[in-house]
C-alpha cells in the first residue's frame, strides 16, 4: 500500500507540475503577447508624434504651396482654385432668398428671409428629397425638371404662406458638390460626376444653365445667383454674422478649406479685377502633401488600397471618412501579432466597417468599466470578452489617430493665417520689442462647419490646443474659431441675397 501511495503521490505531483507548467507557459505567452502590442502602439505614437516644431514646419510647408498654386495651374498638390465670389455677405442684406443644395443622392431646398443688420435668419426648410435611382442616370433635362418642379411646389407652397408678395426676380444659391470648374460666381463646368451619378451628356457642360433651364421651363421667374461648393457657403455664413470671417473650414466625412485671398496675390490670373479687391479662393485642401506629415505604414497601406493612392493625402489623414479605419488596422496588425483580441476577427479585415463615429465614441467612453468600448468591439468587429485593460489600450489607439489628425488640422488652419499675413509672424518677428497692440494684430475669424468637429469632443478640444500651441499666448487670442451650420444651405441662400441682381450691398474686403 505504501508503494501505490507513493506511486499516486509521485503522479499527482507530475500532473500539478504539469499544470504548473502550462500556467507559467500561459503567462509567459500573454506577457509575451502584450509587450507586442504595446510595441506595436508605441510605434504607432512614435509615428504619429506631432511636436509644435513639426507642426511648424507643416504651416509654413502650407502657405509654400498656397503660394505655389496661386502662381500657376499645376504648380501645387493645391489646386487654389477660383470662385469669382468677390462679394460676401456684410450682414445689410434684405429680402428672401433661396437655396437648392445638391451634394448627393439627396437635395434640399430652403428659402430665408432677411432683414438687414445681420439679423437672425428666417429659415424654411425643406426636408430632403431623394433623387429617383433611375433619373441618376438618365439624362441632364430629366434629372434637372424633376429638380426645378419640386422647387417650383416648394416656392408655391411657401409664397402661399407668407404674408408679403413677390415683388421681384427670385435669386437662387446653388451648392452642388460635385467636381466643377468655376467659369463665374454663377457658372462652372462639370468635370465628373460621383457618388453614383453618371448623366453622360452632362458632363463639360454649364450645370447652373442646365438647371436654369429646367426652372424657365417650368415656367417659375428664379434666377442662379451663384453657384458654389459648401465650403463657400460656410465662409459666406460666418462673414453674415461676423465680419471678422476670413476662412473656413469643413471637418465632415471629408473636409476642404476656402479663404479671401487679395486679388493682386494670385499671379495665375493676373488682371482679375474686384470692386472689393479680394475673392475667395478655393483650396481644395485635401490634397495637400509635405514630407513633414507624420505618416505612418497604416497611412501607407491605407492610401495604396484606396481607389485614389497618391491623392488627398491630407485628408486621409485628418478627416471623419478615415480616421476608424486606421484604427481598425492596428488593431488587426496587434492581433496579428498577439492573442490579446482573441483569435483574429474576420471582421477585422473588412475596410472601413469601423466607422469614425464608433470610433469617437470609444474613445469618449467614461464609463468604469468601459462598456462602450466592449459593446462596439463585440457588434462590429466581433471581438468579445475583452479585458478591461485591453479596452483601454483601444481608447489609446482612438486618441493617438484622433489627436494627430486634430493638430494637423490646426496646423493646416494656421497656414492659412500665415499666408494672409493673420498669423502674427510678420509684426512679431520685425518688431519683437513691440507690443502685439503696438503691432495691431486684427481680430481673426475662422468658420468651422461638419460633423468630425462639432460633435467629436476630443477632435475638436486637441485641435483648437494645438492651435493656441502654435501661434503661442500672444497672438491666439486673437484668432477664434467659430461654429456655422448649414453653409451649404443657408449660405449658398446668403450669398444669393450678396449676388443678387438687385442688391447694392458692398461685398466683404480683406485688407
Amino acid at each position: 500500500m505504501g508503494r501505490v501511495a507513493a506511486a499516486v503521490t509521485a503522479g499527482c505531483a507530475a500532473a500539478a507540475c504539469a499544470a504548473a507548467a502550462v500556467m507559467v507557459g500561459r503567462r509567459v505567452r500573454r506577457r509575451r503577447g502584450w509587450r507586442r502590442v504595446v510595441r506595436v502602439l508605441e510605434e504607432v505614437e512614435d509615428g504619429c508624434a506631432t511636436t509644435v516644431g513639426r507642426l511648424r514646419q507643416v504651416v509654413d510647408a502650407m502657405a509654400v504651396e498656397m503660394h505655389a498654386g496661386l502662381a500657376s495651374e499645376g504648380g501645387s498638390k493645391l489646386k487654389m482654385l477660383l470662385t469669382y465670389v468677390h462679394n460676401l455677405p456684410t450682414g445689410n442684406e434684405r429680402g428672401t432668398y433661396y437655396a437648392l443644395d445638391l451634394g448627393g443622392t439627396n437635395f434640399r431646398v430652403l428659402r430665408i428671409h432677411l432683414e438687414g443688420q445681420r439679423s437672425a435668419v428666417i429659415q424654411h426648410d425643406l426636408d430632403r428629397q431623394p433623387i429617383p435611382q433611375n433619373l441618376m442616370t438618365s439624362t441632364s433635362e430629366e434629372l434637372f425638371d424633376f429638380i426645378a418642379t419640386s422647387l417650383k411646389e416648394f416656392v408655391e407652397k411657401e409664397e402661399s404662406l407668407s404674408e408679403t408678395s413677390q415683388v421681384k426676380r427670385r435669386e437662387l444659391g446653388f451648392t452642388f458638390s460635385f467636381p466643377v470648374k468655376q467659369t463665374s460666381s454663377s457658372s462652372g463646368n462639370l468635370i465628373k460626376w460621383t457618388k453614383g451619378f453618371y448623366v453622360e451628356d452632362m458632363v463639360g457642360r454649364d450645370v447652373s444653365e442646365c438647371l436654369q433651364q429646367a426652372i424657365s421651363r417650368k415656367g417659375l421667374d428664379m434666377r442662379v445667383a451663384v453657384l458654389i461648393n459648401d465650403t463657400v457657403g460656410t465662409l459666406a455664413l460666418g462673414h453674415y454674422h461676423d465680419e471678422d470671417t476670413v476662412a473656413a473650414v469643413v471637418f465632415g466625412t471629408g473636409t476642404n478649406a476656402c479663404y479671401l485671398e487679395r486679388t493682386d496675390a494670385i499671379i495665375k490670373c493676373q488682371g482679375l479685377l474686384t470692386t472689393s479687391g479680394s475673392t475667395v479662393v478655393n483650396m481644395e485642401w485635401g490634397n495637400f502633401w509635405s514630407s513633414h506629415l507624420p505618416r505612418t505604414s497604416y497611412d501607407i497601406d491605407l492610401d495604396s488600397d484606396s481607389p485614389n493612392p497618391n491623392d488627398q493625402g491630407f485628408e486621409k489623414m485628418i478627416s471623419g471618412m478615415y480616421l476608424g479605419d486606421i484604427v481598425r488596422r492596428v488593431i488587426l496588425q496587434m492581433s496579428q501579432e498577439s492573442d490579446v483580441f482573441g483569435p483574429v476577427s474576420s471582421k477585422l479585415h473588412v475596410p472601413f466597417i469601423l466607422r469614425t463615429p464608433l470610433m469617437a465614441a470609444m474613445h469618449e467612453d467614461d464609463s468604469p468599466n468601459l462598456k462602450e468600448v466592449a459593446r462596439i468591439l463585440e457588434d462590429t468587429l466581433e471581438i468579445s470578452n475583452v479585458p478591461r485593460h485591453i479596452r483601454k489600450l483601444v481608447v489609446k489607439i482612438c486618441d493617438v489617430v484622433t489627436h494627430r489628425a486634430a493638430r494637423l488640422a490646426a496646423a493646416g488652419i494656421v497656414g492659412i493665417l500665415k499666408k494672409i499675413g493673420r498669423d502674427g509672424s510678420s509684426g512679431i518677428r520685425s518688431m519683437k520689442t513691440k507690443s502685439v497692440s503696438q503691432n495691431k494684430m486684427r481680430r481673426t475669424v475662422v468658420a468651422v462647419e461638419g460633423s468630425l468637429y462639432t460633435n467629436y469632443t476630443m477632435f475638436r478640444e486637441y485641435m483648437n490646443e494645438a492651435i493656441g500651441e502654435i501661434l503661442g499666448d500672444e497672438i491666439a487670442p486673437y484668432v477664434i474659431i467659430k461654429v456655422t451650420e448649414d453653409g451649404s444651405g443657408i449660405g449658398a441662400a446668403i450669398l444669393a441675397a450678396s449676388h443678387s441682381s438687385s442688391s447694392s450691398v458692398d461685398g466683404g474686403q480683406l485688407l
